[in-house]
């Protein structure tokens, strides 16, 4: 039972983690409609691999954390202080903006699945987020770093990633006539997890004072 909930711990945050706009999901998405839905789909395979290396690398770097708790004290409250920013920003400062439209091309359309890996690799935000998260809730007992837990939670991950490029790629002309009001809503979601993690955080914190 417990490995299914690392299954499921893992799919839940990726499957968060890559729900905003940026340039993986977005560029999955325009594959799939100027080319096809399999190109998208080789290049979401692309994706996940390097994802699932980064989280793999980055849930061992926590554990290594996990047994030094002077470090990860300062980092709770440094995350905290990041996390809090994040959580104003998505709730109260954001707005929609007009952004001229750009356009992604490549020299051959025979090697999706490696432009998969290599732009996943360009984006690092994989790394703090499953470190930050694990340790948190490492922290209250909830997330334990033993070896078959970690792969579980890996697994999960590239499922969750893989899930949410997938559906962009299905669902981006229905995502552009419904921009505004999708991206109001997004804001809102990340804003609503971002805050829900700086309380757990300074929970953690006070009791630990």
């Amino acid at each position: 039972m417990e490995f299914i909930l690392y299954l499921v711990f893992g799919y839940t945050f990726a499957l968060l983690g890559v729900i905003p706009p940026g340039l993986l999901n977005m560029t999955a998405a325009k594959i799939s409609v100027k080319e096809n839905r399999r190109n998208a789909f080789l290049f979401s395979l692309g994706v996940i691999t390097t994802v699932s290396i980064q989280t793999y690398i980055a849930l061992l770097f926590a554990r290594y954390l996990d047994k030094h708790p002077e470090i990860i004290e300062v980092l709770q409250q440094v995350g905290l202080g990041i996390f809090i920013c994040l959580t104003l920003y998505f709730l109260f400062i954001t707005k929609e903006k007009k952004h001229p439209k750009t356009e992604v091309s490549f020299k051959s359309k025979k090697h999706r699945y490696f432009q998969g890996m290599f732009l996943a690799f360009l984006n690092i935000f994989p790394l703090p987020y499953w470190v930050y998260l694990s340790i948190t809730f490492s922290a209250f007992g909830w997330f334990d770093f033993s070896k078959s837990f970690i792969t579980m939670c890996v697994v999960g991950s590239a499922i969750g990633t893989l899930t949410m490029l997938v559906l962009y790629a299905h669902y981006f002309d229905y995502a552009k006539k419904k921009r505004k009001e999708f991206r109001l809503n997004i804001n809102y979601i990340i804003g609503g997890i971002t805050a829900l993690i700086s309380i757990i955080t300074l929970i953690k914190i006070i009791n630990d004072l």
